[in-house]
């Protein structure tokens, strides 16, 4: 019996360490799009510097955030699968980490309503359409280098500012939609750009000036319109501090640096990690211009 005991460990064994590789893989868990966390957790960043007021709430907003935007990875993985675009061997550990997501987004969310945040979770509202508009590209193979979604999904993910805002005591009526619009601007240029990059690595050559312009003409006129804006809202309006205005210039001077030096044959890891480079400094700006407000 003792033997029969001791060989059927090392089988349960291998048994659980085969569960735990199945459903420890990244990923079930973790949304490919890396860039799409700096537009999530950025504007929650500013918002919550701009609420001036630090408190325990401010962890738990940020971790209901987390978790709906966790749930979307299972969900898209879901779809994929009834559509016909994955295997389904890996169905158990999808719905798996759905419930675990959705569970404690379900269990966050309610605990913010208790605690007096209702309007909070009215900002989700908006989340609804676009992610069934994602899914149904999903499903039809086209969700890939799609900018006009990528852009309004941003829009979505730019909500964020309000919600730290207000979890972080602040009360003035129009700033947190100031802020909105700001990151969801600054996203959205952000987005063109990235697109543009990875455009110019499948290029053979740089090509001459005008090509190289005409070509960056819509970065170039996002990346514009932020930089004049930004300067309007400082000179003219006084909406906010310089910094935020460093912000966009900065944005707009590494735009013109990438269209007139094209990233041909770059890694994709390398346009990656510029742009994150360049969409932290403009935060830690906007962070700093809506604190001193």
């Amino acid at each position: 019996m003792a033997d029969a005991h001791q060989s059927s460990q090392p089988g349960a064994s291998r048994l659980s360490g085969l569960s735990r590789s199945r459903l420890m893989k990244e990923h079930l868990i973790l949304p490919p799009e890396h860039g799409a966390w700096i537009w999530l957790a950025g504007p929650f960043v500013v918002g919550a510097v701009a609420g001036k007021s630090w408190s325990l709430d401010i962890l738990l907003c940020g971790a209901t955030v987390l978790a709906a935007f966790f749930a979307r990875q299972p969900v898209t993985l879901l779809v994929k699968m009834m559509s016909g675009r994955r295997s389904r061997r890996e169905l158990a550990p999808v719905l798996f980490w759905l419930a675990v997501d959705g569970s404690l987004a379900a269990i966050l969310a309610v605990t913010l309503a208790l605690r007096g945040y209702t309007q909070i979770l009215l900002l989700a509202l908006p989340a609804v359409p676009v992610f069934g508009w994602y899914l149904w590209l999903v499903s039809r193979r086209a969700e890939r280098r799609q900018t006009g979604v990528q852009i309004v999904a941003a829009g979505v993910l730019s909500l964020a500012a309000p919600a730290g805002y207000w979890v972080a005591g602040g009360n003035a009526p129009g700033l947190p939609w100031i802020m909105w619009g700001v990151m969801w601007f600054q996203a959205a240029a952000s987005i063109v750009f990235v697109q543009l990059r990875l455009e110019q690595r499948e290029w053979n050559q740089a090509g001459s000036l005008p090509l190289r312009l005409s070509r960056g003409k819509r970065a170039l006129l996002y990346n514009g319109f932020n930089a004049l804006a930004g300067l309007l809202g400082w000179v003219i309006l006084g909406l906010w501090p310089i910094w935020l205005a460093v912000g966009f210039g900065l944005m707009l001077v590494d735009t013109i640096e990438g269209v007139l030096r094209p990233a041909v044959g770059a890694r994709p890891n390398a346009v990656g990690i510029r742009q994150g480079i360049s969409s932290g400094i403009f935060i830690l700006l906007a962070a700093l211009s809506f604190s001193l407000i």
